[in-house]
């Protein structure tokens, strides 16, 4: 069987790795390009300024022997007779370095050559000196370069001609550019030195400021693995202004909005339990023990089933109320008038009961709330007055500003609340001495005021009445 093997691309096989280990082979990885850039441009330029300099040496071998030629024999003092002796007296004279030779060329044979303690022999290159000998009889100066078996020399021939009848001579000097470019060799072994430290360097460096700076992102991290589905109550730290804080500001952000969803799911469960159980229990209790035979018995079990199926209505319809409170779109804001919604306010809670409606002050102002929303807490509140009062006693709503904040009330002549019991009838399942209601009113109240940035106060005694308001911020302009 023909095994395939599986191509896995490159970002992919990086994919599982930690990231500090990708960033710091990144950073690495680029270091190590640049560096290595800049070492082929150290040795481009070092060969570059060893071939500058070898010409320029040899172009003073060119002058020293053209001066040379213009002087006098020393040994006669005459003119030079004959190439041989201006070519022996320049190789006499030649000062060579370690990597520099010299040596003349006549009629096609090597004649004179370096004094023996010279290291660097070319005429023992018979390469070299096959490619030369060409040279010597052209008319000008030639410079070249030529690769042997041992060498790379870079030369130059400078024909000699003193008369015309004489045979074809020149000087040949020549520099092992392999010698000068070795003269090098330790500034380049400094640098790799130089530049394996500086990787090892910048690694340790980059390792400890990648782990400072990932330090927040594990935080966040940790802090995910630790919430669960019963405790999403941990945040995250937040310290400095940097872009992983902003992050954590992000993270700690979602994690209050999925908080206050689990939280109202939570309570939306409890309150379901808690208020639904016992309409259904009558029910049922009732509908297993009814006697189909009795048609009284019948007509009074149905009216029970459905008081408690209307109970039931107005339990979900203020359970949806009290869930849909904690979303960010409850409210639908619209300029309002508060004298158009006070009359209006008054004229519906005249329908609650028969009691003695008053209109206690008006507030003269717009500003920005949803109508809908308050209308409804306010009749609430009417609602509770009428429940907890006697017939044809006064409940009075009234409107006003009060030191820059909107307050909206409500009061009555009923049996009034202790003050042990102000914060409780606000609470969820509470209900009053009489026993009706589902005991969300208050609480809905509370939360309506609670989203438009406001709150509920109560001002009540045992037997004196009971004055609920609302209070509100104002947004808009007064009219």
């Amino acid at each position: 069987m023909t095994r395939l093997s599986t191509y896995v691309p490159i970002r992919d096989r990086f994919a599982g790795l930690p990231v500090r280990a990708r960033v710091i082979a990144a950073v690495l990885g680029l270091t190590a390009l640049a560096l290595a850039v800049s070492g082929i441009v150290v040795v481009a330029w070092g060969r570059a300024a060893t071939d500058r300099r070898v010409l320029s040496e040899q172009q003073l071998a060119v002058a020293s022997l053209r001066q040379l030629a213009a002087e006098a024999d020393p040994q006669t003092g005459q003119p030079w007779a004959s190439t041989t002796a201006l070519l022996r007296v320049a190789i006499q004279r030649a000062t060579l370095a370690p990597s520099e030779g010299v040596m003349a060329i006549e009629d096609g044979e090597v004649t004179w050559t370096a004094q023996a303690g010279v290291p660097l022999r070319p005429e023992n290159d018979e390469a070299l000196v096959a490619a030369l000998i060409p040279l010597v009889s052209l008319d000008t100066v030639t410079y070249g370069r030529i690769s042997t078996a041992q060498f790379d020399w870079f030369y130059v021939v400078v024909p000699v001609h003193l008369s015309s009848s004489q045979s074809p001579a020149a000087l040949v000097r020549v520099t092992d550019i392999r010698a000068e470019a070795g003269l090098h060799a330790p500034i380049y072994r400094a640098y790799a030195i130089v530049a394996t430290a500086s990787l090892a360097v910048i690694g340790l460096i980059i390792w400890l400021v990648v782990g400072r700076l990932l330090h927040p992102i594990a935080v966040v991290r940790e802090t995910a693995q630790a919430i669960t589905e019963s405790d999403i109550s941990r945040r995250i730290p937040v310290t400095g202004h940097d872009d992983v804080s902003a992050l954590a500001e992000t993270v700690n952000s979602m994690l209050d909005r999925l908080e206050d969803s689990a939280q109202g799911q939570r309570q939306l469960l409890d309150d379901v339990g808690h208020e639904l159980r016992t309409p259904l229990t009558i029910a049922r209790g009732n509908l297993e023990l009814l006697d189909f035979n009795d048609p009284a018995e019948a007509i009074q079990t149905r009216d029970l089933v459905i008081s408690e199926m209307d109970r039931m209505r107005r339990l979900v319809d203020d359970l949806l109320t009290l869930a849909r409170s904690r979303q960010p779109h409850l409210l639908h804001l619209q300029l309002t008038d508060l004298v158009q919604l006070t009359d209006e306010t008054l004229s519906k809670a005249t329908s609650l009961g028969d009691r003695q409606w008053q209109l206690d002050s008006v507030a003269e102002v717009s500003t920005w709330l949803d109508q809908q929303r308050i209308s409804q807490a306010w009749l609430q509140l009417a609602a509770n007055a009428v429940q907890y009062s006697d017939p044809g006693s006064v409940v009075s709503l009234g409107s006003a500003v009060d030191k820059g904040e909107l307050r909206l009330w409500v009061r009555d002549e009923g049996q009034g609340i202790g003050p042990a019991d102000h914060e409780r009838v606000f609470s969820r399942h509470e209900r009053g001495s009489s026993g009706h209601g589902t005991g969300l009113g208050l609480a809905i109240v509370r939360t309506i005021a609670a989203s438009h940035g406001g709150s509920v106060e109560l001002d009540s005694a045992q037997g004196a009445g009971s004055t609920f308001t609302i209070r509100l911020p104002i947004r808009g302009g007064q009219g």
